[in-house]
């Protein structure tokens, strides 16, 4: 039987691969289905500047509809995936708005770009201790704690209590967790200075744990000690070589390389270290066969296909390449995304694709104001244009020119004042709970409600 129907793409996540495999086939004669269990995507780069209010959730994330809106060819659907039938050629999709049950949504194509996650190393119960910076939740929840810190050291009468208040520990000597402490250094020596009376925020200790030799591993080890220079003139103290063996409510412990453990009393952690792809990639590894690496990565083949199943291409942070080893930062899952529109192009035209490419532009991490490190093409730069180039690169990057405008007057005023105008606290515990008295509990339903635009009351 003849048939016209146009050829059908589904692609699972629309974050940085999802969202530019989607565009990449605007113009083309298919019909894309873009699945994902939020509506909005999220600029990741800049998560950090939410959790320290700098900036606020509406400003880095978009909603995927309008952003597809001019776009006829696509269609969103809000849903989670929670598996493949790649013989039938279905996702099997659950918690559509409707609150339907189970469906399945046939493809001709398949992407799947789920992303990653922070892994916590086989103790997922220190995530309610220190939250992830890696999603919006994430970020309002530890904006909630950061900021709730201070005001429980403005009451609290006991030094060695308010000690702890004013302790921040942050997971990680990577980019994130590198940019994280520089921040809340900041927070605390600039934007709260005059805002409590009995609390010195002054005087908070910002701790920065890396299990390695050093600071930013994927940065040449000169940019390395200039970032550790430039936090701890900010402040803040980086711990290399300190290897977090326990987090609990009221404290971190830290291991040395002597095997000695040192425990700190801090009332706030932030974890920003490890990296694990997310289950979809168990999900297709288990329906293909094909293998997992240890940070549970799907092996694909050079194409970006998954190995058996040349309608099916896997994306970004869940998907490790065969003989390449690629990071996992925006700029990779970005390129993919526009390979993975590229290779479907060239199919329906008969062609065979070339295998992917990544051409690495660079890495860039800022520490605070004026303070950062770019490694671009053996050029190291550290300083006030390292930052300047940083400040362009992720407004180049941000979508929506509306976004881009309000984070440029953002930065401004903030620049300008060294305040944050973002430090809202959004959800409160009951006041029997002795931790910190704010609530992780609806932070997904907040953060909608935030990046809608909508106001949230305590």
């Amino acid at each position: 039987m003849i048939t016209n129907r146009r050829h059908r793409v589904v692609v699972v996540g629309g974050g940085f691969a999802g969202l530019q495999a989607v565009r990449g086939l605007r113009r083309d004669p298919v019909d894309v289905t873009l699945i994902d269990r939020q509506n909005y995507t999220l600029f990741q780069p800049l998560v950090y500047q939410v959790a320290t209010g700098g900036l606020s959730a509406a400003e880095i994330a978009m909603p995927l509809r309008a952003i597809l809106k001019r776009q006829d060819n696509a269609r969103v659907l809000l849903a989670d995936v929670v598996g493949f039938d790649l013989d039938r050629r279905d996702v099997l999709v659950e918690h559509l708005a409707n609150g339907g049950g189970p469906s399945r949504v046939p493809y001709d194509t398949l992407v799947v770009a789920g992303g990653s996650r922070y892994s916590y190393f086989g103790h997922d119960e220190w995530q309610q201790h220190a939250p992830e910076l890696k999603s919006l939740g994430g970020a309002l929840d530890i904006r909630d704690r950061v900021l709730a810190a201070f005001e429980a050291a403005e009451v609290e009468t006991d030094p060695a209590k308010r000690r702890a208040w004013l302790t921040f520990v942050i997971v990680g000597g990577g980019p994130t967790g590198v940019e994280m402490a520089g921040q809340i250094a900041e927070l605390a020596r600039n934007a709260l200075r005059r805002d409590f009376r009995s609390a010195d925020t002054g005087s908070a200790r910002v701790l920065l744990v890396e299990a390695g030799p050093r600071l930013l591993p994927a940065f040449p080890e000169s940019l390395s000690r200039k970032a550790a220079r430039s936090l701890e003139q900010l402040g803040a103290t980086p711990l290399v070589a300190h290897t977090v063996v326990d987090v609990a409510a009221d404290s971190v412990a830290m291991q040395r390389q002597d095997g000695s453990v040192e425990h700190v009393e801090a009332q706030t952690a932030v974890w920003a270290a490890g990296v694990t792809a997310s289950s979809l990639a168990a999900e297709l590894a288990a329906e293909s066969g094909a293998d997992v690496d240890r940070a549970g990565r799907l092996m694909v083949r050079p194409d970006l296909t998954v190995p058996g199943y040349p309608d099916v291409l896997a994306l970004g942070d869940m998907v490790q390449v065969e003989g390449a080893r690629l990071p996992g930062l925006a700029p990779v899952a970005m390129q993919q995304g526009r390979y993975a529109a590229r290779a479907i192009r060239a199919r329906l035209s008969g062609r065979e694709p070339e295998p992917f490419h990544y051409l690495d532009k660079g890495n860039l991490a800022t520490i605070g104001r004026s303070k950062a490190v770019a490694d671009i093409k053996g050029l190291h730069l550290a300083g006030f244009l390292a930052w300047a180039i940083w400040l362009f690169v992720h407004l180049f990057y941000l979508i929506g020119f509306q976004n881009r405008l309000l984070v440029v007057l953002r930065w401004t005023i903030s620049f300008v004042t060294r305040g944050r105008g973002a430090r809202l606290i959004v959800q409160r515990r009951s006041t029997g709970d002795t931790r910190v008295p704010w609530v992780t509990r609806g932070v997904r339903g907040i953060a909608q409600r935030v990046e809608n635009g909508t106001r949230v009351s305590p």
